[in-house]
């Protein structure tokens, strides 16, 4: 799979300089093409390019970091801003920020597969580490003494018993520094043993005005004159077509003004309507008492049986879909295999549910538009939405507002569309907002998957062969075409996003994995990326998989999992990113089962058992090392599974603000309890089944278990944290409950019923 640099646009020229110049009102440090004759300063103070702008020191001593990610909980500015903060020997106490709009001199702007600190912290330390060194000099000549006599600490330049602030620095005007990008790439980093931000205890820098009340969300979003509108959705995602209108009910409800039909050349919105109305509540009222007849698109009728039935057949076809691994030889081991071991997973449709539902307020002023949403891939849908409005993306800007959630449902800002068609239809702004079941109905949902795993074992029970088959929708096949990766060979592009995680670290000679592109889910609705993406069913069936060949082989699941981790070949780890590679996931399963006990879980109670499952985040290009233990009582009588416990150990390299790393491995291991034993719904006449949480029924506070979750210490590029602590919940929880009963679940979610059947069958 390309790497990660390779697959994100870059904004501005391929030759660069770095500059840092005191301009009207403070300091800026930009990126600029090569292509200016003035000095920085004067560069900068002239605007003579569009410059794509980290951060600005205040002669007031303010240091402004603007983050051009979505903020969702994760808290990514502050960590953005401490890697930032840290090069530049910033106060912390200096810092805040900027969340910004769609502006193209940000550059390309998308939140999500836990890229966001990884993918920018090399180039936001030496953007850092230049403006320190320009400080330096700028504060050098202010003192009157040589730059290799100074050091800066906390906003403040340092020579012996002389000081000065950056703030002075910044005010008397003082600096004019350049830097290309050889000298950039030249610059020595700080060690890790010097870092006095990253790594360090650090309150978030949005908590405040999120515990005041003062934080905006889009759902806050407000403009002068605006009118308010909700979408009436027609049966099916794909084809429907209005028949009637009937809104003579409606027009009796106060408020009421309109319905519309929703014309969209971007073909998002098909047989879709807009009642508009001066309250939201109004527009609520009226839509309940709107008729609509519709002609249902082709696959209404489709269901979520029938999706896994051709999720099953095309995993038993051996043509179908393309290679995303091959090793080896694996037909020829298997015909030589002194056993097999063959198994089926599957998993079921699940949605995102976030706190807040989506919506948008847009208008056109001047010949601009504006929208106003939290979103978090903003570059994926500009085009989307200028092809809606007939206009190009310059004429667009979309203003950044925090989200009440994303977990990916804000990747594909869908729910945009009617609501800037609905504006341009009447003229003024309108304020869209889907009500919780609009939401749901429509969800970009993770699909169905269905996986079919083989090993083949020696006559010492030794893996010699591995075949993985997994079918699902593909979110990028309809979303971002543009990011499908290139096959090894067979069936064109491969969404990488769907199949990740079966490209496994486990060291087995012969290997094969194919990614199959279930076309009958990408006909019935839009399958949407969830919070760990593919690993989060991938990871389902290797790591149960692994378990059950490791019983199949007579040897203990951990020991079995650490003799395949060698870090041999092409597990070795080739970058930065993944160096040591799977010896460093050795180490922490080594460590997980040493602090939970593992050798002493046979003296656990009668019905209670541990099981263990590994994962490396989301891709191998970026891994985040975890190994975890679950251990679970169940009821076998009510087949009702506890989760007493969850123990995970982490390598994500420099941990940059660790009360957030935490936050993100507690979010994200309790969603992935929450999906293992309580989510997921069912496709069903065109919708996703269950849309309110009257029968949605995720995690509750009284069955959340004791959390042990433990970072290793360790100087290695920073890989993400929003996803990989969901993927390896679900199978520890399979395997702990095979532990305390002897029955295996191979579907997902695994509910009481259908422990309780499996207990009885």
């Amino acid at each position: 799979m390309a790497d990660l640099s390779t697959r994100i646009e870059q904004s501005g020229a391929t030759r660069r300089q770095f500059l840092v110049g005191s301009v009207a009102g403070g300091l800026m440090m930009a990126f600029a093409a090569r292509t200016s004759v003035l000095g920085a300063a004067k560069t900068l103070g002239e605007g003579a390019y569009a410059p794509s702008i980290w951060v600005q020191l205040g002669p007031d001593g303010r240091i402004l970091v603007n983050i051009a990610k979505a903020e969702m909980g994760q808290h990514v500015g502050t960590a953005l801003a401490r890697v930032v903060a840290e090069e530049l020997e910033a106060d912390w106490a200096d810092v805040e920020i900027v969340h910004v709009d769609s502006d193209p001199k940000w550059g390309y702007m998308v939140t999500g597969g836990s890229w966001s600190v990884h993918t920018t912290f090399d180039q936001l330390s030496r953007a850092g580490a230049a403006g320190r060194i320009a400080m330096i000099e700028a504060g050098a000549r202010l003192l009157d003494v040589s730059p290799d006599q100074c050091i800066a600490r906390q906003s403040t330049v340092i020579c012996k018993d002389q000081k000065i602030s950056y703030a002075k620095i910044v005010a008397a005007g003082a600096v004019d520094r350049s830097f290309s990008d050889e000298e950039l790439a030249a610059l020595s980093l700080k060690p890790a043993s010097e870092r006095r931000i990253l790594g360090s205890p650090g309150t978030a820098l949005d908590i405040p005005e999120k515990t005041t009340g003062a934080a905006r969300y889009g759902i806050d979003a407000a403009v002068d004159g605006m009118v308010y509108a909700r979408p009436v959705l027609p049966p099916t995602r794909y084809g429907s077509v209005i028949q009637s209108v009937d809104d003579g009910a409606a027009r009796k409800i106060p408020g009421y003004l309109e319905t519309i039909r929703i014309d969209d050349p971007s073909g998002t919105c098909q047989g879709w309507l807009a009642v508009i109305a001066t309250s939201i509540h109004a527009a609520n009222k009226a839509v309940d008492a709107l008729k609509v007849t519709w002609q249902p698109g082709p696959n209404a009728k489709v269901d979520e049986q029938a999706l896994l039935d051709e999720g099953d057949r095309l995993v038993n076809d051996p043509e179908s879909g393309a290679l995303w691994v091959r090793e080896g030889e694996v037909d020829q081991a298997f015909a030589r295999a002194a056993s097999v071991v063959d198994t089926t997973y599957r998993t079921h449709s699940v949605l995102h549910f976030q706190l807040e539902p989506v919506n948008a307020l847009a208008f056109e002023k001047d010949g601009h538009w504006h929208i106003h949403t939290g979103n978090q891939w903003q570059s994926l849908i500009l085009p989307v939405v200028a092809k809606a409005l007939a206009v190009t993306e310059d004429q667009i800007t979309l203003h950044q507002y925090y989200l009440g959630g994303g977990f990916g449902r804000r990747l594909y800002g869908d729910y945009i569309i009617p609501a800037a068609l609905t504006a341009k239809a009447v003229g003024k702004p309108v304020k869209m907002i889907f009500t919780r079941a609009d939401d749901t109905g429509f969800d970009c949902a993770r699909s169905p998957s269905v996986q079919k795993v083989r090993t083949a074992l020696d006559d010492q029970g030794t893996p010699i062969a591995y075949d993985h088959a997994a079918a699902a929708g593909w979110p990028t096949y309809s979303m971002a075409p543009g990011f499908l990766a290139e096959k090894i060979e067979g069936g064109g592009k491969v969404d990488s996003f769907s199949i990740s995680g079966a490209d496994h670290w486990y060291s087995i000679e012969n290997q094969r994995v194919r990614a199959i592109r279930n076309d009958l889910v990408q006909e019935s609705f839009l399958p949407g990326w969830l919070r760990s993406v593919g690993p989060g069913w991938t990871g389902w069936a290797v790591e149960q998989h692994m378990d059950e060949v490791a019983h199949a082989a007579g040897v203990d699941p951990v020991a079995f999992r650490l003799s395949l981790l060698d870090g041999k070949g092409r597990n070795a780890g080739d970058s930065p990113a993944n160096r040591g590679g799977a010896l460093r996931l050795k180490a922490v399963l080594e460590r997980a089962a040493e602090k939970a006990g593992w050798a002493d879980r046979g003296s656990l109670p009668e019905g209670e058992g541990m099981g263990v499952a590994t994962c490396f985040g989301q891709e191998r290009a970026m891994p985040t090392w975890v190994a975890c233990i679950a251990h679970v009582a169940v009821d076998k009588k009510s087949g009702a599974v506890r989760v007493k416990r969850l123990l995970s150990v982490v390598d994500a390299g420099t941990i940059v603000h660790p009360d957030g790393a935490l936050a993100q491995m507690e979010g994200s291991s309790l969603w992935g309890l929450s999906m293992a034993l309580y989510e997921g719904t069912a496709f069903k006449d065109g919708m996703m089944a269950d849309r309110n949480l009257d029968r949605y029924t995720p995690l509750r506070m009284d069955q959340v278990p004791d959390l042990d979750i433990e970072f290793m210490d360790n100087d290695h590029m920073p890989s993400g944290l929003g996803e990989p602590g969901v993927i390896v919940v679900a199978p520890a929880i399979a395997n702990a409950i095979f532990a305390a009963t002897g029955v295996r679940l191979r579907d997902l979610p695994m509910r009481a019923a259908d422990v309780k059947a499996a207990l009885s069958g």
